[in-house]
């Protein structure tokens, strides 16, 4: 049963189906565990880069596409809630309306920019992908009748996914169940639905043709598969996902703007997370994604805490200063990349391998 759920996809380390099993099980009891506004906001996030960083590995890892146009498919999906919900009014209606019509938008200008670019190689296509990404951010900052421009939008969400629902009278294991915790749920089965509809798609016959792609895409042609196709497909595919996480971001924050959904930094961030977790790996989102939010929102914290500790030491007490933890983020992140250059999930894939030979 496990192994149908996961397509045959099993995490093929304990080390890492533990990491797995910790993060799902924390993720799902994190409203009880960890009551609190802080902790509720980071482990959303952590679902829904989860769903962003494994759309783009199955642009980047398994078809071997960079694109710096993944924020753009994000942002579609954040605005289409958005507004549709700000037009329409708080309801389900609005909120289908304006999910059905970002995922149109996406899969229109995923199959132009797919058709029209994928002929480009390299980085040439990552540049065209820069380029109207740029332009779709300028575009939706400007449109300030549709978008709010650059104050956003700031909408309302049926009511039993507002905070100020509450259908229980009384606390269940010490926690008064309001909309904010069913909304965490609904993202948190969300994710785990489109997680496990990547790992079926990358597990297929066609996900093998992708990664066949990946490896060399002048054999995989001259066997008969259509690279362009495939790799269009593969277009449109991470950026229905990617729309889908823009959706889910869209009805946790219940507003949306420019720097919130199409930020270059996001799409950073997002290169980060798959270089982290380990490309051509879903694991790998799941993995990269729980450490990275988790350093982003603590880091600093756990830095105010040293930095008392040793205050007092002039040049110790100012290398742990809480402002500087972007230093240190930046430091983390060469050490993983250093000691882990095919990821986390690959290098704990390939210790396994090494054990059996």
């Amino acid at each position: 049963m496990l192994k149908r759920l996961l397509s045959h996809d099993l995490p093929r380390s304990r080390a890492l189906a533990v990491a797995l099993m910790l993060i799902v099980a924390v993720l799902l009891v994190v409203p009880f565990a960890f009551p609190g506004s802080k902790s509720l906001n980071v482990a959303a996030k952590v679902l829904i880069f989860i769903v962003l960083v494994a759309s783009y590995d199955l642009l980047l890892g398994y078809t071997g596409i960079v694109s710096f146009a993944h924020t753009m498919f994000f942002g579609i999906g954040a605005y289409g809630v958005a507004i549709a919900s700000s037009r329409m009014g708080a309801g389900w209606d609005a909120l289908a309306v304006g999910i059905v019509l970002a995922l149109a938008l996406s899969l229109v200008l995923s199959l132009v920019i797919g058709l029209f670019s994928l002929r480009v190689r390299a980085i040439f296509y990552a540049m065209i992908t820069l380029a109207v990404a740029s332009a779709f951010q300028t575009l939706a900052s400007q449109l300030s009748e549709f978008t709010g421009g650059e104050d956003g939008l700031t909408f309302r969400v049926p009511e039993v996914l507002s905070p100020s629902f509450e259908p229980f009278e009384e606390e269940i294991l010490g926690v008064l169940i309001d909309g904010r915790i069913i909304s965490y749920y609904l993202l948190f089965v969300v994710a785990v639905v489109l997680v496990l509809l990547m790992l079926r798609i990358v597990n297929s016959p066609f996900g093998r043709v992708l990664q066949a792609i990946r490896e060399n895409d002048f054999r995989a042609e001259a066997i008969g598969y259509r690279t362009v196709v495939y790799r269009t497909l593969s277009n449109v595919l991470s950026a229905l996902f990617a729309t889908l996480a823009g959706c889910m971001l869209a009805v946790w924050l219940r507003y949306n703007g420019p720097d919130t959904s199409l930020s270059f930094e996001i799409m950073l961030d997002i290169l980060l997370i798959v270089v982290i977790g380990g490309m051509g790996t879903i694991y790998g989102a799941v993995i990269g994604s729980a450490l990275f939010v988790l350093a982003q929102n603590y880091l600093q914290d756990l830095m105010r805490l040293g930095a008392g500790a040793v205050e007092g030491l002039p040049v110790i007490s100012e290398l742990v200063s809480p402002d500087r933890w972007l230093l240190w983020l930046g430091v983390l992140f060469v050490l993983c990349v250093y000691h882990f250059p095919s990821g986390i999930v690959g290098r704990l894939r390939q210790r396994v391998q090494a054990a059996v030979r």
